[in-house]
């Protein structure tokens, strides 16, 4: 389905896998890219379930925009282990201008694609995403 602000259609593939992760938590992450050329967002990579947080943050170019969704499983203060999956908007300080803009206008309409977000972060550097800060978020 195309979005009239920013022209993008998101390919099926994405909302598929999202679908795989939440209901049988198939894939413990999944990095979302933009195709300008095609003009729609397509899964570039999926990570597997014994992949770590490490794993998922290493996948995410350090110069270039992405979407991501993220499955974290944690414990309550009660000792009841819990899951929240995570969408995390990526925009790097170093990514180009036209790459942030063209992330930053097609991330509502892609984000209401996956149903059965819990989180939304935004982050420029690695530190805005630390385990430590999905943490607080999540509980």
């Amino acid at each position: 389905m195309a979005n009239a602000a920013s022209g993008m259609a998101v390919h099926d593939d994405c909302k598929l896998k999202f679908l795989e992760l939440k209901a049988k938590r198939t894939y413990r992450f999944i990095v979302y890219k933009i195709e300008e050329k095609q003009k729609q967002v397509i899964v570039e990579k999926l990570g597997e379930p014994a992949n770590s947080y490490e794993d998922f943050t290493a996948s995410l170019p350090a110069d270039e925009c992405r979407y991501a969704v993220y499955d974290f499983d944690f414990m309550t203060e009660e000792n009841v282990p819990k899951s929240r999956i995570i969408f995390i908007a990526w925009s790097p300080d170093t990514s180009k201008v036209r790459n942030k803009m063209i992330y930053a206008s097609s991330k509502d309409r892609f984000k209401r694609e996956l149903d059965g977000i819990q989180v939304e972060l935004q982050a420029t550097d690695p530190t805005e995403m630390g385990l430590d800060v999905i943490r607080s978020r999540s509980t």
